[in-house]
């Protein structure tokens, strides 16, 4: 019998692969997700159909939501979903930015590993460069200093989507909804829904100063317009409370069972009473309103609205300035929230409720309209792209051109900054500003341009001093200054994917051996991943 016996220290179901294998297998997967989304990013990218396993379509250009939706199952590739998630809530914007520059980064460094290079030292080499990106976008980044410019950064945003026909109308929206809502420094989108809506054209998307709420008046008996209205809001439930507990009532006569009747309807009476003699003249409840409450609301004249979700009466609360009630004893006038009008409105088998011309709101609504739910949607993501990277530059305070100046300038400074490094560091900082350029190099060949040609233009240009010229792909098609052609972004969108970039390319590099546990509840699942990765 031999003396060397096998040693197995991991159950069967368990795959490894090592060293370069596992890295080759890696660089591959966020090469491939990165050449999915590559073809979407820019004025002249291309829209992806994405349907799921119950015929569900989606039809969007917005790198995220590709993501998203798509069933990923390699886990290098979930990571690089997570830098596109993280890049989406952090900004609202630049989420295909992020993925191709990840998938770029490593795409460039698998060169490195060829040649042998350590990748510890590709990753030291990495960090340099993304700290020393991050110092040279602060250096060269541009102040906000008009709304033109706010308008301008929102329009850059919805260009490439199937808003981009009406970016000029919902620009204006999207700046005038952030400046109603603004009161420092610190913005954030809590203070606008959005809310969509079927039937007309784009073009009559507008916002509302106050709220639009998916819910109808909760009796046809009460007037369907309220102007000058004084708002209650409440959580307290309008109808009698069930016991915790089973209860049982035993009632032997009709006449018990008259009084039993009429006391519930007196409490009820009682409630009503307290809110008609308070003076309001609207009811947004955020729980049930009994029949009978609704019979004595509407017979005063009142507009109640029940079942109120709580984000909806937070919301009201903020544009009309009110206080949520949970005690009816405790009604004041000064607790109401204020509107000119309060209406419910129609539209086919819909009812929505109103809440227009609160002074001085600190939420409002933009009402997007379409004629599909597939357009609606798309705008939707579209006008939430624009919000992210308004709101983003007003937070910062700062801006960069855009059309691929930002990038090729970077590159250029990198290079010169890698000089000073020396050493194998400064190959990794030189692939780095290699994989800055994809982001121009994918606008020009979505564009239909030579991507050779307009990189080697731009770094001309850019050799020169021209530190804000870019690709134009909005009307001229040429290379000119981006920035006063109206093509901005805000300084935090490019920091953010640099950043988040570099940290998973770093992560990926490191990783020189792979365990993967095949569950065996999924018999229709590869073991591993990996396999035909090669």
């Amino acid at each position: 019998m031999s003396d060397k016996q096998p040693v197995y220290i991991m159950p069967e179901n368990v795959s490894r692969t090592l060293g370069r294998d596992a890295q080759r297998n890696n660089i591959l997967a966020a090469k491939v997700v990165a050449d999915i989304v590559k073809t979407t990013l820019g004025p002249k990218g291309m829209d992806k159909m994405l349907v799921d396993a119950t015929g569900n379509i989606i039809v969007t250009n917005d790198g995220v939501t590709i993501l998203e939706e798509m069933e990923i199952e390699h886990p290098a590739a979930k990571m690089m979903v997570e830098v596109a998630k993280t890049q989406e809530t952090e900004v609202g914007d630049g989420t295909t930015t992020a993925a191709v520059l990840g998938g770029k980064l490593l795409e460039n460094a698998e060169k490195l590993l060829d040649r042998k290079i350590h990748p510890t030292v590709i990753v030291r080499g990495y960090r340099l460069a993304a700290e020393k990106s991050i110092e040279i976008l602060n250096e060269i980044a541009i102040p906000v200093d008009s709304k033109k410019t706010l308008r301008n950064i929102a329009m850059t945003a919805m260009t490439g989507k199937g808003a981009e026909g009406h970016k000029e109308k919902l620009a204006e929206l999207i700046v005038n909804s952030v400046d109603e809502i603004a009161t420092g420094k610190n913005l954030s989108l809590d203070g606008i829904k959005i809310q969509k809506l079927k039937g007309d054209g784009v073009v009559d998307s507008e916002m509302i100063k106050g709220m639009v709420i998916d819910k109808e008046r909760a009796n046809m008996q009460m007037p369907p317009v309220i102007k000058e209205a004084k708002i209650l809001l409440t959580d307290a439930a309008l109808e009698l409370k069930n016991p915790e507990t089973e209860a049982k009532i035993s009632v032997s006569t009709p006449e018990q069972l008259e009084s039993f009747l009429v006391s519930e309807e007196r409490h009820l009476k009682e409630m009503t009473d307290k809110i008609i003699s308070s003076g309001a003249n609207v009811v947004f409840c955020q729980k049930g309103i009994d029949d009978v409450a609704q019979y004595y609301l509407a017979k005063a004249g009142i507009y109640a609205v029940r079942r109120v979700p709580r984000s909806d009466m937070e919301q009201i609360a903020r544009a009309t300035s009110g206080v949520i009630v949970s005690n009816l004893k405790d009604i004041t006038p000064e607790q109401f929230g204020y509107s000119q009008i309060v209406e419910e409105e129609k539209r086919g088998d819909e009812a929505l409720t109103y809440i227009r011309g609160c002074k001085n709101p600190r939420a409002v609504t933009i009402v997007i309209r379409g004629g599909t739910s597939h357009v609606i949607d798309e705008i939707e993501r579209a006008i939430k792209d624009g919000l992210g990277d308004v709101v983003s530059a007003v937070n910062s305070g700062k801006v960069v051109a855009g059309g691929g100046a930002v990038e090729i300038e970077l590159a250029r400074r990198l290079r010169a900054f890698g000089r000073t490094i020396g050493g194998r560091e400064q190959l990794a900082i030189e692939e780095f500003s290699n994989s800055l350029e994809a982001i121009p190099e994918s606008l020009a060949e979505n564009a239909g341009f030579d991507p050779i040609d307009i990189i080697a233009e731009l770094r001309k240009t850019h050799e020169g001093g021209n530190v804000n010229h870019g690709l134009n792909l909005f009307n001229s098609n040429s290379i000119e200054d981006t920035f006063a052609a109206g093509i901005v972004e805000p300084l935090k969108v490019k920091t953010q994917a640099i950043s988040s970039a570099s940290e998973f390319a770093t992560m990926i590099l490191r990783i020189d051996d792979v365990l993967v546990s095949s569950s065996k509840s999924r018999p229709n699942m590869p073991s591993n991943p990996y396999m035909g990765m090669d």
